[in-house]
């Protein structure tokens, strides 16, 4: 029986530049009509947006696929300049490779190069690019587990657009960002959904390993697939769901203490972190400063509202992690409340703060009540809600197999074959 396949967006640009390795065959459609080629293609290509349709090969098509030839893991197309990390501080740029099938499909004046994969073959790569694929396999375990929850909730939910979403009342105004269907594939190769960056991370035999050793398990509670939320690091708490996106409570999201995320140093991060995320420093314990100017400047540039100057940040909420879900900006034209998490790390950053977990420290303040300068003292690394990778990461270095490392971060969750 073949392996259930899904379509990852990769990279969208008005130009996209691959190369096939090895031998693939074309097929296009043009005007409801098959295209097929007598020949197979190989090596540097390159697709352009004309005329609201992909023009390759000296033709215009209004949709192009590439399949391998021979067996899938001989052959394998590069990506360039695919974007990781969007709007966050590990943004940039980079060559990836992928197996399977390549699709240039048509976004509005964009060209989209979506991968078709089998799920199984999405979920190691997944595995060994949100965490190192070295990690210990009962963690890589979970992660799969968790990862694989995700999907299946996701395509569960085909047809339900999520956020952003907002509230607004009288001097207030929060803000969540879900992940939003995606409308011509089934999820994104980004955070945005879950890191997919094909084969450019080795896949080794542990990650393998895990994914066979868990194959269809998914978490499970009172026979829906939960809705498995996982973030970087927790800071020692885990949060709960509805104070970062809807206003659900999910029994199985429960905030939980966690002691295993600050036993993480330095041989063990070397170990379970991505060459990525080894670059982001002192994340369980974090400080921003700005200087009055800068702070005013960039809430008014990220908000689209000019406070003047910044008087006050003042946390009038904060979720069961301690994480703030509601802060008030106090400035000299004006106040307003916003929220949620992810809306505060937004605002009071370029990119965003490592979490909402934070303190605020006023400094040099003036007759007027102004402050000179602001300090932020924060714990953790992203939402905190469900399963922290760092923690889990540890608690299988210490001998926790991986059902009892999704026990301990999806209390009341079964594990169920699917």
């Amino acid at each position: 029986m073949s392996e259930t396949t899904i379509d990852v967006g990769i990279v969208s640009g008005q130009t996209l530049v691959f190369d096939l390795s090895g031998y693939y065959l074309p097929t296009a459609t043009y005007c409801g009509e098959v295209v097929t080629w007598q020949r197979y293609v190989r090596g540097p290509q390159q697709v352009s947006v004309s005329e609201g349709g992909i023009e390759w090969d000296g033709k215009r098509f209004d949709t192009l696929r590439f399949d391998p030839v021979e067996e899938e893991e001989k052959q394998s197309f590069g990506l360039k300049d695919v974007l990781v990390g969007r709007g966050f501080h590990w943004e940039h740029l980079e060559d990836q490779c992928f197996q399977g099938v390549l699709k240039i499909i048509v976004e509005g004046e964009l060209l989209t190069a979506v991968n078709e994969v089998g799920i199984e073959r999405y979920l190691a790569s997944v595995i060994s690019s949100e965490m190192n694929a070295n990690a210990p396999l009962e963690f890589l375990k979970a992660q799969c587990v968790v990862a694989r929850s995700w999907l299946h909730r996701m395509l569960e939910g085909r047809g339900m657009l999520k956020g952003p979403s907002e509230e607004t009342h009288e001097g207030e105004r929060l803000r969540w960002y879900d992940c939003r269907e995606h409308g011509n594939f089934d999820v994104c190769a980004d955070d945005h959904c879950q890191r997919y960056q094909g084969i450019t991370r080795p896949l080794t035999e542990a990650a393998r390993q895990a994914v066979a050793e868990t194959e269809g398990e998914v978490l499970a509670y009172k026979g829906q697939v939960c809705d498995t939320r996982f973030s970087k690091c927790c800071g020692g708490v885990t949060e709960e769901f509805q104070y970062c996106w809807d206003n659900i409570r999910y029994p199985y999201l429960a905030s939980r203490p966690d002691p295993y995320c600050a036993m993480a140093k330095g041989d063990i991060l070397s170990r379970i972190l991505t060459d990525g995320d080894r670059q982001t420093q002192d994340f369980l314990h974090w400080q921003v400063s700005y200087a009055q100017e800068e702070l005013s400047r960039l809430i008014c540039q990220r908000s689209g509202t000019d406070f003047g100057q910044i008087i006050d940040l003042q946390p009038l909420a904060r979720g069961a992690s301690g994480r703030i879900w509601k802060l008030k900006i106090v400035g000299t034209l004006q106040t307003l409340v916003i929220g949620k998490e992810l809306e505060i790390r937004r605002v009071l950053s370029p990119t965003h703060l490592y979490s909402s977990d934070f303190t605020v420290e006023r400094e040099g303040i003036s007759p007027e009540g102004i402050p000179a300068r602001f300090i932020l003292h924060g714990t953790g690394w992203g939402h905190g809600v469900g399963l922290c990778q760092i923690g889990a990461a540890v608690m299988a270095e210490q001998g926790f197999r991986y059902q009892d490392i999704l026990t301990h971060y999806y209390p009341g969750a079964d594990i169920e074959k699917r």
